[in-house]
């Protein structure tokens, strides 16, 4: 079902603005879609109701989400007068620039709460960056611009990461143990997703039982574990295919599957082509 639903890219290596209308947003109201790209965005004017892999969220002033690709999203309702910043990478540059290693700690916090309600004074700080880039961006040619990607690709990273990394030591006292033990997942997963691909094997980890993992976790990213365990993996194979000079023999050792022929097996079946189809591609 996932496979057939329209997908969203971006046609630039990043891109940014202001100019996401609510006839924009309309177009995907009850209508899903999946992300190719990643869009970071904060709101500063009205309030938007969406689900984002089946977690409803409402975002209002001063909140920020965090959309990664493979992102399901969906508009449920819109109200007031928006004022949404945005700042996307497309997934042609994240799979060709070798990004998946600085989106493993962004994905990891925000995997679980992709909206983070900011302080009158945080907004006000990320408003501030946010109209930097739209400053750069409309000032300064393609060339240009894609010569800095890699460095606002960096700095943004780390600003979410450090972002979220403030925030959840104040929100610790009040993270459930469900939480907590999804959050020992994902970084289980983070740390060995190239060597164990076994659901059992992080539920023994962790000292539960592989149907309570299962439940857990699906309740409370709207994931499977196979789900997350395969999207390190594929984001893994598509940056080496796309930006190293690597075998697939070799990636496929790299990512410890038994041979080329069940590697290629394995992302066929996430990417709808084989390695070597996925390599040669525009």
């Amino acid at each position: 079902m996932d496979n057939a639903l329209p997908k969203f890219d971006l046609p630039e290596d990043w891109l940014t603005g202001t100019d996401i209308s609510k006839e924009l947003l309309g177009l995907y109201k009850n209508y899903p879609v999946r992300l190719k790209c990643e869009i970071i965005a904060l709101c500063m004017g009205g309030e938007i109701e969406a689900s984002v892999n089946l977690n409803h969220f409402t975002v209002k002033k001063n909140d920020m989400i965090t959309l990664m690709p493979g992102s399901i999203f969906q508009i449920n309702d819109l109200k007031g007068e928006l004022k949404i910043y945005f700042l996307g990478f497309s997934s042609r540059y994240v799979e060709q620039n070798d990004k998946a290693k600085t989106l493993l700690e962004t994905i990891y916090s925000t995997m679980r709460k992709p909206k983070m309600a900011l302080s009158e004074k945080g907004a006000a700080m990320v408003e501030k960056y946010y109209n930097l880039m739209i400053d750069v961006y409309e000032n300064f040619d393609e060339k240009i611009r894609q010569e800095i990607a890699d460095n606002i690709f960096a700095d943004t990273h780390k600003g979410i990461a450090l972002i979220y990394k403030k925030k959840s030591v104040k929100d610790d006292s009040s993270t459930s143990k469900s939480e907590q033990l999804c959050k020992g997942f994902t970084q289980l997963v983070m740390q060995h997703y190239n060597d164990n691909r076994n659901v059992a094997w992080y539920a023994e980890k962790l000292g539960i039982t592989h149907a309570h993992l299962c439940s857990i976790v699906k309740q409370v990213t709207g994931k499977t574990c196979a789900d997350i365990i395969s999207s390190m993996v594929i984001m893994d194979a598509k940056s080496q295919l796309k930006s190293t000079q690597q075998s697939i023999q070799a990636i496929s050792d790299s990512l410890n599957f038994a041979n080329m022929s069940f590697f290629g097996k394995y992302f066929k079946r996430h990417v709808g082509m084989s390695p070597l189809e996925y390599r040669n591609k525009g």
